[in-house]
C-alpha cells in the first residue's frame, strides 16, 4: 500500500537564504537567548553575526565544500555557527558531546574537518583531537586556553560570493544512531533541510511570539531541523538549554513563558507522572510535540489535560526526519499519523520487496525531498539504504491501515526470533509498563541453544518484585512464545538523548545463560 502525499512546493534556497529569511521583519524580537537569560541575540543581530562570521570563516579559509565542526551542547552561538559556515558553502559536522575520544576522532577523520568549533569545557578533549584528525584548529564559544575565541574570527569584510547547489551540496553531517550498527554519517543536502523545515511549519506551524524551548540537542536531527531550524524560519524565540534536569526544566518554562515543547517520550513521563510540575507555573504551555520514539496514548493524555495544551507526535529517521505525523487528540496506539507533505510511503515484504495492502506488516519505505543524499564514504551502505527508485529503506516493521495511518510494530533487525516466530521488543515493553511496580522497561533477544533467541527484559521497578511474579504476569497477556523468559533489574534503561532504547549496550552486558 502507498501512501499518497500531499505536496507543498520547496524554494530552490541555502539552508542559511531560507531560515533567515523573514528575520529582517522580526527585527528587534529576540531570536535566541540562553536559559540562564543571559547571552541573547534579536533577530537583527542574528543576521548581522551570521554574516559577520561567515565572512571570517571564508578569510580563514574555510571554502566551499570544507567541513567545519560543532562539539558543544545547546547554546545560542550554535545555530550562528552552523549558519554562517553553510552561509561560507561549507558543511557542517554536528558532533555528540558524550560520544567517546575514539568515537569523535573517527567521525571527524571521516568527514575530514578542518575547523573544530567548541565551548570552554569541550577544548581539553577537542585539543586532544587535533593530534589524531585533521582538525587544524580549535575555536571556542567564549574563552578558554589553548584554544582561539570565536569572536575573533568576526569580520566587517563583505562575504565573496559563494554558489550553492542546494539539491547537491551538503549542508549538514548529522550521525545515525548506530543502535542497530555502527553510526554513519548522514548527508543532509540543504534542499534536504529545507523540505523538512517547510514540513515542519506546515503540520505543526508556530503561533505569533511564541517561545521554544531547545532542550532537544542541536547535533540531532529533531532539535537541528525541527526545533532550531523550523523555529527561527517563523520568528520564535528559542531558549537554549545546555544540559537537562528535571527541575531546571521547569524553571525554564516557568520563568521564560515557554510556549512550545519538543520532547522525548521519557520526559512525558516526567511531565505526567511526576510531582514535580505541580510546583511551577506551566500555564504558557501551548503545545507539544513529541519524537524520537513512539508515545504512549495514556501518558499523552495525561500530559494534555494536566498542562491544559494540544499534544502531537511524528516519526522520522536522520536519514529522513518529519516523514509523519499524528496531530489530532486523543492519539492513537501505535499510530504516527499520517504522511507529511510531500512524503510517499510504501509498505513492503521484507523477503520479497513486494508491495503489501493496507493492514500487512512489512517494511517502511519513505520517499521524498527531505530524504537524505547518502552516507559519507560508504557507498554499499548507501546502495543497501536507497533504492534506486528513491525510497529509502527505513528497517521500520509497520503497516498502513484504510486511512492511511502509519503503525509502528519494531525494528526489523531488533525482532526476536523464538522458534522461527518473531517477537516485538516494542509489543513486550508495552505490555510490562502496564505493570504496576515498573517503572521503565525494556526487552532484548539473547541467544539460546534451543530457541534461537528468548526474550529478556530489563526493569526499573517502583517498587520490590520478582522476575517470577513480573513473568507470570507477562504469560496472561503474551501468545506462549511471546512471553518472557529471563528478567534483570537495572537502575536505568539506557537511551539515546531522543528517548530511544541502547539496546547494543544492553545486549553487551548480557552474557549467554
Amino acid at each position: 500500500m502507498t501512501g499518497t502525499p500531499r505536496t507543498i512546493g520547496i524554494p530552490d534556497l541555502s539552508l542559511p537564504a531560507f531560515v533567515l529569511q523573514q528575520a529582517e521583519h522580526y527585527g528587534d524580537r529576540m531570536a535566541l537567548v540562553d536559559v540562564s537569560g543571559g547571552d541573547g541575540y534579536t533577530y537583527r543581530q542574528l543576521v548581522a553575526t551570521v554574516h559577520r562570521l561567515a565572512a571570517g570563516l571564508h578569510a580563514r579559509g574555510l571554502r566551499k565544500g570544507d567541513v567545519l565542526a560543532v562539539l558543544a551542547p545547546n547554546v545560542p552561538e550554535y545555530p550562528i555557527v552552523v549558519l554562517a559556515a553553510s552561509l561560507a558553502g561549507g558543511t557542517v559536522v554536528a558532533l555528540n558531546p558524550i560520544d567517546t575520544l575514539d568515537d569523535l576522532a573517527g567521525h571527524l577523520t571521516d568527514a575530514g574537518a578542518k575547523l573544530l568549533v567548541t565551548v570552554p569545557s569541550e577544548v581539553p578533549k577537542a585539543t586532544a583531537l587535533t593530534t589524531r584528525t585533521t582538525v587544524e584548529e580549535v575555536v571556542v564559544i567564549g574563552a578558554a586556553d589553548g584554544a582561539s575565541s570565536l569572536s575573533e574570527l568576526f569580520s566587517e569584510d563583505p562575504l565573496p560570493e559563494v554558489t550553492i547547489d542546494p539539491a547537491q551540496d551538503v549542508a549538514v553531517l548529522l550521525h545515525s544512531s548506530g543502535s542497530t550498527g555502527h553510526p554513519k554519517g548522514v548527508m543532509l543536502t540543504h534542499r534536504n533541510i529545507v523540505a523538512t523545515v517547510l514540513q515542519t511549519r506546515t503540520v505543526t506551524p508556530l503561533g505569533a511570539d511564541e517561545k521554544v524551548l531547545a532542550m532537544p540537542p542541536f547535533h540531532h536531527a529533531f532539535g537541528l531541523i525541527m526545533v532550531m531550524s523550523a523555529s527561527l524560519l517563523q520568528g520564535a524565540t528559542i531558549v537554549t538549554m545546555p544540559r537537562f534536569d528535571p527541575q531546571g526544566y521547569l524553571e525554564a518554562i516557568r520563568d521564560h513563558r515557554i510556549t512550545r515543547l519538543y520532547i522525548v517520550p521519557t520526559l512525558a513521563v516526567l511531565l505526567a507522572r511526576s510531582p514535580l510540575p505541580d510546583s511551577y507555573d506551566l500555564s504558557s504551555i501551548r503545545s507539544i510535540v513529541s519524537g524520537g520514539a513512539a508515545l504512549d496514548p495514556e501518558i499523552a493524555r495525561i500530559c494534555r489535560e494536566r498542562l491544559g495544551c494540544h499534544i502531537a507526535q511524528g516519526y522520522g529517521l536522520t536519514e529522513a526526519m518529519t516523514s509523519f505525523m499524528q496531530l489530532e487528540e486523543p492519539l492513537v496506539p501505535a499510530s504516527v499519523g499520517r504522511t507529511a507533505p510531500n512524503v510517499e510511503c510504501r509498505v513492503v515484504d521484507v523477503t520479497t520487496g513486494d508491495e503489501l495492502g493496507a493492514n500487512h506488516q512489512g517494511e517502511i519505505l519513505i520517499r521524498g525531498p527531505h530524504v537524505m543524499k547518502g552516507y559519507l564514504n560508504a557507498a554499499e551502505a548507501t546502495r543497501k539504504a536507497l533504492r534506486p527508485d528513491g525510497f529509502l529503506r527505513t528497517g521500520d516493521l509497520g503497516y498502513l491501515d484504510d486511512d492511511g495511518e502509519l503503525f509502528l510494530v519494531d525494528r526489523i533487525k531488533e525482532l526476536i526470533k523464538y522458534k522461527g516466530q518473531q517477537v516485538s521488543p516494542v509489543e513486550l515493553e508495552a505490555v510490562l509498563m502496564t505493570h504496576p511496580k515498573v517503572a521503565d522497561a525494556a526487552v532484548i533477544g539473547v541467544p539460546d541453544e534451543d530457541a534461537s533467541e528468548i526474550p529478556k527484559a530489563f526493569l526499573v521497578t517502583k517498587e520490590p518484585t520478582t522476575p517470577e511474579e513480573i513473568m507470570a504476569f507477562v504469560v496472561d497477556r503474551v501468545a506462549p512464545y511471546k512471553k518472557i523468559r529471563q528478567v534483570e533489574f537495572i537502575d536505568q534503561i539506557p537511551r539515546t538523548p531522543v528517548g530511544k532504547i541502547e539496546r547494543r549496550r544492553l545486549k553487551e552486558r548480557t552474557f549467554v545463560p
